[in-house]
């Protein structure tokens, strides 16, 4: 049985937990090892399981922990070139560290994990779909201003997706951030709307995705109301009925128990 858990899911920490049998990959790690550590305990899961850890980017909501995770556990750390550079050269990363480039998949406590190309403001971001060992395709792309065609690729081969639903539009535009940062966020090197990430979703759940989670939310231009009503709006447009055709969540801000078998 593959699932996975969500630890954190917000710009305060990102950090995916996904389990097949007997071992376990972490996705990120964007809070501290301690708040990490009793996500996982709430969920009756151990950092013992965890053969790797993989990062996305090196935003430090992404890679928080990682310095004293990877100095704690003797556990490999895979991420693009790009990342892995800029982790080494910013004191991100410890002494002695098993770091290790992943340019096309990796291969890795019987989990395949393929690296998928994303659109941010990083070094070198990316995304993964990842292929449990009971053969279970998750993919999770996040922190990116639009869905590549590598990204849709990705999810349209999953049987489960992350996708980030971050902002409601005319929430952005009219609260408090500086118009700087606002022009971040709606860039093509930013974050996806929940209008950009509900219009794909009808044609990932027609190509077999049946499970949604919806993650990176902005705490200050949006809310899980928001992110499930327009995804949810979408696919009923479509003819696509939830719980029947698929089934959709939002990723917690902290873990609260909720996850997802696929």
């Amino acid at each position: 049985m593959a699932k996975i858990t969500p630890l954190f899911s917000s710009s305060k920490g990102n950090s995916y937990y996904i389990q097949g049998n007997s071992s376990a990959i972490l996705i990120d790690a964007g809070r501290n090892l301690k708040q990490i550590e009793l996500a996982m305990s709430a969920n009756g899961l151990s950092m013992s399981r965890v053969g790797a850890v993989f990062v996305t980017h090196e935003h430090s909501d992404h890679i928080s922990a990682l310095k004293v995770l990877l100095k704690r556990y003797d556990i490999p750390l895979y991420a693009s070139r790009g990342t892995l550079e800029y982790l080494a050269d910013n004191d991100k990363v410890p002494a002695g560290a098993r770091l290790n480039v992943i340019e096309d998949s990796a291969e890795i406590c019987d989990f395949r994990v393929q690296r998928v190309e994303t659109s941010h403001d990083a070094a070198e971001p990316c995304g993964y779909l990842i292929t449990t060992p009971d053969g279970r395709r998750a993919s999770i792309v996040t922190d990116t201003g639009y869905l590549t065609q590598d990204a849709k690729k990705a999810i349209s081969r999953s049987h489960l997706a992350v996708v980030e639903s971050n902002h409601d539009v005319d929430m952005l535009k009219g609260g408090m951030y500086p118009y700087i940062l606002k022009k971040r966020i709606l860039s093509d090197s930013g974050h996806l709307s929940n209008d950009a990430c509900s219009e794909a979703l009808p044609d990932f759940v027609g190509a077999g995705l049946t499970r949604i989670i919806l993650g990176h939310l902005s705490e200050e231009n949006n809310t899980p109301h928001l992110a499930l009503n327009a995804a949810i709006d979408t696919l009923s447009r479509a003819g696509m009925v939830a719980d029947s055709d698929y089934i959709i969540d939002v990723a917690p801000v902290a873990t609260e128990g909720r996850s997802m078998v696929f």
